[in-house]
């Protein structure tokens, strides 16, 4: 398996996108970096060649972006519009190809949560036609859509990992698919039974102890009959940890240790 690592939570007030970590991520040992796309948008293209050329010297490619949409936009509710949003996700999905980027994450709570008295349903309908339309775009770029299932009190749609697939499985486009969060599934209470349904469906995971959303130091009961479903599954695509830390230096590197002494799949 790849290990990566969701730069942007290190230091978001420093550094939102989390380009400062490259180079210790490469250091010790990480597969690949995932930066925040929503703020990458709008940076001008020689910062995003400059980010392109510390990752080339770095050999630490972003194979992923999360932050698809910023809270700014609104994709559920009366505001929405869809218009705007593709165009903005257009520009979105160039920039994570400019990167170099395979997968981009569609969690995005802060412009999909639904409004106070706007009918779940309806928002639900929102979410799934914006997703509809952005399939082919990504298919052009040959790039993932990755639907990530976020927990309460962060979110109050697609909760879990079993309504992401409802989602993916309505959307049905080759390149909409599913991410899997091991924090939010565990805030949520759902079985990591959840993984051996979605099988193939998932292509993408984040990671992070379910006490606290921290870098693994361990790999305690809960964790490990999650990565033992993965195997099962003979997932092959990249685990991100995502997660707070105020020790990054030593965090990132025993939980980059931890996870690469798993077994690998056999696929």
């Amino acid at each position: 398996m790849l290990v990566g690592c969701c730069a942007s939570m290190i230091d978001p007030s420093f550094d939102p996108i989390g380009v400062e970590c490259i180079e210790p991520l490469a250091e010790f040992g990480y597969d690949y970096i995932e930066l925040s796309l929503s703020h990458l948008v709008p940076m001008h293209e020689d910062f995003c060649s400059a980010i392109v050329e510390r990752l080339c010297k770095s050999k630490l490619p972003c194979l992923a972006c999360n932050n698809f949409f910023p809270a700014t936009l609104r994709l559920t509710g009366p505001e929405a519009n869809l218009k705007a949003n593709l165009a903005y996700a257009e520009t979105a999905i160039q920039r994570a190809s400019q990167l170099g980027a395979k997968k981009i994450v569609f969690g995005s709570s802060g412009a999909k949560n639904v409004p106070s008295g706007f009918p779940l349903d309806k928002a639900w309908t929102q979410i799934r036609d914006l997703l509809k339309q952005l399939g082919p775009i990504a298919q052009k770029h040959n790039l993932i859509i990755a639907i990530e299932p976020i927990s309460r009190p962060e979110s109050n749609i697609v909760l879990t990992a079993a309504e992401g697939l409802d989602l993916m499985q309505e959307v049905d486009h080759p390149n909409i698919r599913l991410l899997i969060d091991y924090y939010h599934l565990r805030t949520e209470d759902e079985s990591e039974s959840i993984v051996l349904t979605a099988n193939d469906a998932i292509h993408h995971v984040h990671l992070a102890t379910s006490d606290g959303r921290r870098f693994p130091k361990t790999i305690d009961e809960g964790m490990e009959s999650f990565l033992q479903n993965l195997r099962a599954i003979d997932y092959r695509g990249g685990i991100s940890i995502e997660a707070y830390t105020n020790h990054f230096y030593l965090d990132a590197s025993n939980a980059i240790d931890c996870l690469k002494q798993q077994p690998k799949a056999t696929k």
